[in-house]
């Protein structure tokens, strides 16, 4: 496996790169702002090819360079289907974009317990609603993984008092993330990783 993380725009949100050492095929998670450029290049260098990308949410910070990623690469575009709006019709949220955002076409529609392949490498999906509605955390069980979106900080948990906040179903969710291993790496949709095992307290409640 290998993984590059590209913390980019306003708020450092973590777009990732992520793919499979022997076949060199990738996927890209959260194309945030200025992210496109950056991942392309390091794609280029490892003679690496982008055959997907992948959205945890679809808050703007995490699709802001989609539309120019997706006209580059001409890779899908994967999103659970209760973020899928905001896709399509950037700010339909009711959170106030900073700047226009190109809207963009979902091409597949992710649900939980997917297993999206990338190579050799398999991502599954656990919908983590509370943050957004269709938001998800990609699971990569090989590599004791976990690409946690904004459901799980480091030190803190997703956002809830934005419109698409549900405090009930991320309750429900923290659960669902508790289950994994202690030694679970998380990486998060902004700042630093943790692991789930660091991350105890905000299961308890």
């Amino acid at each position: 496996m290998f993984f590059y993380k590209f913390p980019s725009g306003p708020f450092d949100t973590n777009a990732i790169l992520i793919g499979c050492s022997e076949t060199k095929k990738a996927a890209v998670i959260d194309p945030s702002l200025g992210s496109t450029d950056p991942i392309l290049e390091k794609a280029s260098e490892g003679g690496v090819s982008i055959e997907k990308i992948l959205l945890t949410h679809s808050h703007w910070d995490h699709i802001a360079d989609l539309h120019v990623l997706k006209n580059k690469t001409h890779a899908p575009i994967y999103v659970h289907p209760l973020d899928a709006q905001n896709v399509e019709h950037p700010g339909s949220d009711g959170i106030p974009l900073f700047f226009p955002i190109k809207s963009a076409v979902p091409d597949h529609f992710l649900q939980d317990g997917d297993v999206v392949e990338i190579g050799h490498l398999k991502l599954k999906v656990i919908h983590t609603p509370g943050h957004s509605p269709g938001a998800v955390c990609f699971y990569i069980e090989s590599e004791k993984l976990l690409i946690s979106g904004d459901t799980l900080f480091k030190g803190t948990i997703g956002n809830l008092q934005l419109p698409t906040a549900e405090p009930g179903k991320m309750r429900e969710s923290l659960r669902r993330l508790s289950e994994l291993p202690p030694d679970t790496h998380v990486v998060p949709g902004h700042g630093d990783d943790t692991t789930i095992g660091d991350e105890n307290r905000f299961f308890q409640n």
